[in-house]
């Protein structure tokens, strides 16, 4: 069994407007409970704040608490899961790269540190102050998003960079903003993820990835260790892993045939290398996992 990835044009309610989709978080549940109503992945970025509600979401097999003030950011291909324990309530919106990256062609979405790595936590709980003023901006993009009024699309994209602005500060008011920008050390860490998302099957060491990026192993360690405190080679078995996981949960297939997806040379091999890094084998995480 795949994973479903979901488009935006599947959740679309208000006059067609290319790329964006804007809803309050109640409603957005009610229409579309045949899409989310099991772990899935989007072709987009999301970003949905609670304004009510309590629960966990499940983010790539990481669980988080839903409460509110609590937001939640989604990069493409990111897999994730609502469940709720009392009724939800706030705004929520997604939109394509392009959405944004067409208006704002000096900005990247991956500039902000809640896109900009997988290393960065996909959650931020607002102060209570901060929660009511980021709420009637959300309010404000769906108000605009109900309408047909003249520049619709542009005072859109507008209002979700105001919101994606005040997030960013709320994201890193206790972070060394030298560190954070630091745009050499950035754009390596960016396009050595981009590339461990494209070989991790085939490519399991780091000199690889370096020859890639035309820096020596040792500086790539440098970049990583300073950026995120982690090695390169840690970053591509929590690839392998997060892929294995998704493996075992969301395909019928036997185990030794993911070992064998994966590009290890047995299952023996598979299962000790999974088991070193979670701590139980893949057997024991597909039974605790259902």
């Amino acid at each position: 069994m795949k994973i479903p990835i979901l488009n935006i044009s599947q959740f679309k309610e208000s006059a067609s407007l290319n790329d964006v989709y804007i809803n309050s978080f109640s409603n957005h549940i009610q229409l579309n409970k045949s899409l989310i109503n099991k772990p899935h992945s989007h072709n987009f970025y999301l970003c949905v704040l609670f304004s009510e509600g309590t629960g966990t979401h499940e983010i790539d097999f990481n669980s988080y608490d839903i409460n509110p003030g609590k937001v939640f950011f989604l990069k493409p291909g990111q897999t994730h899961f609502w469940k709720f324990e009392t009724s939800p309530e706030g705004y929520i919106f997604f939109h394509s790269q392009e959405f944004y990256e067409l208006k704002f062609l000096e900005h990247k979405l991956q500039t902000f540190p809640f896109f900009y790595s997988n290393q960065n936590p996909p959650v931020l709980e607002l102060t209570h102050a901060k929660q009511k003023e980021l709420y009637l901006n959300f309010q404000e993009a769906y108000h605009e998003y109900q309408q047909t009024n003249l520049l619709r699309e542009l005072k859109i994209v507008n209002a979700i960079n105001n919101i994606y602005i005040e997030l960013t500060r709320a994201y890193t008011v206790d972070t060394n903003l030298e560190k954070l920008n630091s745009p050499h050390y950035a754009n390596i860490l960016e396009k050595l993820e981009t590339l461990i998302n494209s070989h991790f099957y085939n490519e399991k060491l780091p000199k690889f990835y370096a020859d890639k990026l035309h820096i020596t192993t040792k500086h790539l360690n440098r970049v990583v260790k300073e950026t995120i405190d982690k090695t390169t080679s840690q970053l591509i078995s929590e690839r392998i892993i997060l892929e294995a996981k998704r493996l075992i949960v969301h395909s019928k297939g036997n185990l030794a045939n993911i070992a064998y997806t994966l590009q290890f040379s047995d299952y023996a091999y598979f299962s000790k290398f999974f088991k070193s890094k979670t701590g139980m084998t893949p057997l024991d995480f597909r039974k605790k996992y259902f």
